[in-house]
């Protein structure tokens, strides 16, 4: 009973979709839309009546075939017919798969489009087992030639930026689309068709045409999503070699260009910050691109060698100043510095750094232009951590030799008291000195410089020596009169002033206490300033903003022939007036004497390498001792200087060529 009223149900659901539901779905319409609503609505209806079917033949579904192996459940029967008869067919199949991809194509170019429609036919496919064959893989081979194309397309029509947020909003179209209707096992490899059409084909296209673009304006929230959207496609790798690259070129034209010297420091420091603010906000501070960021920046800095090691020295020297840090509170000034010290971490000739920051460094000590000790020692403490004690304990010392001259002129004063008291012939000084006392080794050299002081002057001198050598015998004291500077009192009719001027230009300025007119060559033999000096002093006196003294004729240049008079009419509104800016101006002489006293101490490191080397080798070939040396030493050095060093060392015998093989040396012990 139950198997003939099974096979009998099965017999006229297997007729009617033959006979009245598939009639209905061929030969009919063309239109897409309209096709599939009627495919929709005849699968509707199939269920409608599946459902009745099973409840009225509940008991037969339920313990006949439930019981009985190799029969189907009453809805599952009817799913079976709906696809043999149906879903099989060549023309509903293809009529309804074109359908659907092109109202997935007509929601992608930006229609509305019956997303229930959608879902229930898919839904059908699904529960008829053929979703996969009969839709999923059409759609994404329709899905990659629409994105393949669309991608060609964009990358040339739009800028990056643009075409980066239009990738992003297609991938979450798809995702949303996958919650829409699609199955959700379709949403990892339609993602992956949009990110390999969209992204990985144009990588090297994304990274040539909008990368600088990007960097160049700080467009950070584009630039992370660049990031973003080329992790997923395991392309970081290309980014961060983009990264790499454009910190070095844009570092390396901000150092090679002579004309950028001026800025060179502070448009290093904005770049770097610049770099820094799209590593942490873009780039999420990715480990690789930040050691990436690191080496560009060390070989741009060090493309040019010694100057960008002078130029931070000078920056500094001016921020220490007096009013070089003006507008700025103690944080920002404390954040600018530890910003420089990043700048100066990258720099390979720290000794180049060294040189002209202890020669700034002293004058600013001992001409009181330091704006402050207190910060002054901050920064020697921020260096001492970043190279060691040794790198600073000269600039240390030169601390110690400031703060010991103040003890040492109080001692000074003293002892002028107990002479004085113990009936002493000794005079006492018409004018008031300040020494400082340097260590040689601590300081700058200075070549000393011949000039005929005053009496006043001469006197004073001679009663600080004999005070100091009663104090230090043994010691030896030489005076530096090009450091020297001077406090004057000056009468003029408009009223007193004090002037603050150097050693230099005080000598040349007592010559006119009486009021009579000076000639230059009586000038020039009166004081013994070195012609050059004395042209440039005359020149601050007569030429600059103060011109305290006059000079015929009236020419911007100082002549041999030149006569100099007491300017009667000089008038300032400050009390004080500074014209001793001479001192502070670097020459091109003394800059040069400072890279070649820092030439000079690179000679001896060399030396030392290559005796350490050989020491240890014994013998070793030219150009692995080239490669040795150039491991060993901490600045840039060309290949011909180091040859050299190896011929002196030869010279000298402390190297031999072998006979046989000039290209071998052997060490001698």
């Amino acid at each position: 009973m139950a198997a003939s009223l099974y096979t009998r149900l099965q017999a006229d659901v297997d007729e009617h979709i033959r006979t009245s539901e598939l009639p209905r779905l061929l030969g009919q319409t063309s239109d897409p839309t309209l096709y599939l609503s009627l495919v929709n609505t005849v699968w509707q209806e199939h269920c409608e009546h599946m459902i009745m079917i099973r409840s009225i033949f509940l008991y037969l579904d339920r313990t006949y075939l439930m019981q009985t192996q190799g029969l189907r459940s009453l809805w599952d029967m009817g799913l079976t017919l709906f696809r043999a008869h149906i879903t099989t067919n060549e023309e509903v199949v293809r009529k309804t798969l074109t359908g659907l991809l092109r109202t997935i194509e007509r929601e992608r170019n930006g229609e509305t489009v019956n997303r229930g429609l959608m879902k229930s036919l898919l839904r059908m496919f699904t529960a008829l087992g053929q979703y996969n064959e009969a839709f999923e893989r059409p759609f994404l081979e329709a899905s990659n030639a629409y994105y393949k194309e669309e991608g060609c397309r964009k990358i040339q029509e739009i800028d990056v930026a643009d075409y980066l947020k239009h990738v992003e909003g297609r991938l979450a179209e798809e995702a949303d689309r996958v919650i829409q209707y699609l199955d959700v096992n379709t949403k990892k490899p339609i993602i992956m068709v949009v990110e390999r059409q969209l992204l990985e084909t144009h990588v090297a296209d994304i990274l040539a045409k909008g990368f600088s673009v990007l960097m160049n304006e700080t467009r950070v929230d584009d630039l992370g999503r660049m990031y973003q959207l080329l992790a997923r496609v395991s392309s970081l790798e290309k980014l961060r070699a983009s990264f790499k690259d454009y910190i070095k070129a844009t570092g390396v034209d901000i150092v090679t260009h002579p004309e950028k010297d001026a800025t060179m420091v502070q448009d290093l420091l904005d770049f770097k910050a610049r770099a820094d603010s799209i590593l942490d906000q873009s780039f999420h501070h990715n480990e690789a691109f930040a050691y990436g960021l690191k080496e560009a920046f060390e070989q741009a800095i060090n493309s040019r060698q010694n100057r960008p090691a002078e130029l931070v020295a000078k920056y500094i020297d001016a921020r220490l100043k007096s009013g070089g840090s003006k507008g700025m509170s103690e944080e920002e000034t404390e954040s600018l510095f530890d910003r420089l010290m990043v700048l100066f971490r990258y720099i390979q000739g720290k000794d180049v750094f060294e040189a002209f920051y202890k020669k700034d460094l002293a004058k600013r000590l001992l001409l009181g232009k330091s704006s402050s000790i207190d910060t002054e020692k901050s920064m020697i403490t921020r260096i001492k951590a970043e190279c060691g004690s040794s790198f600073t304990s000269k600039l240390e010392g030169m601390f110690k030799d400031v703060a010991l001259s103040k003890d040492l002129m109080d001692a000074f004063a003293a002892w002028q008291e107990v002479q004085a008291g113990k009936g002493a012939m000794i005079t006492r000084p018409t004018i008031d000195i300040n020494v400082s006392v340097l260590t040689t080794g601590f300081w700058p050299p200075y070549a000393p410089v011949e000039v005929k002081l005053p009496k006043e002057f001469i006197e004073v001198q001679d009663l600080f020596k004999s005070f100091y050598m009663s104090k230090y015998s043994g010691r030896r004291l030489q005076w530096q009169n090009s450091l020297g500077h001077c406090v004057l009192k000056a009468n003029f009719p408009a009223g007193r002033k004090e002037i603050i001027v150097s050693l230099f230009q005080t000598a040349i300025l007592m010559l006119f206490n009486d009021g009579k007119q000076v000639e230059y060559q009586e000038i020039a033999e009166l004081t013994g300033i070195e012609t050059k000096e004395l042209r440039n002093t005359l020149a601050s006196l007569t030429l600059g903003k103060a011109k305290v003294l006059n000079k015929e004729p009236k020419t911007k240049d100082i002549g041999d022939e030149d006569v100099f008079t007491f300017n009667s009419k000089f008038s300032a509104k400050l009390f004080r007036i500074k014209i001793n800016s001479v001192q502070m101006k670097e020459t091109a002489e003394e800059q040069t004497k400072t890279q070649e006293k820092v030439f000079e101490d690179r000679q001896y490191q060399v030396d030392a390498a290559i005796v350490r080397i050989m020491k240890m080798r014994k013998t070793l070939t030219h150009n692995l001792l080239m490669s040795e040396i150039i491991g060993q030493i901490k600045f840039q050095a060309k290949p011909a200087d180091l040859k050299k060093r190896i011929e002196s060392l030869i010279e000298r015998e402390y190297l031999e060529r072998d006979p046989n093989n000039p290209q071998l040396y052997t060490y001698l012990a």
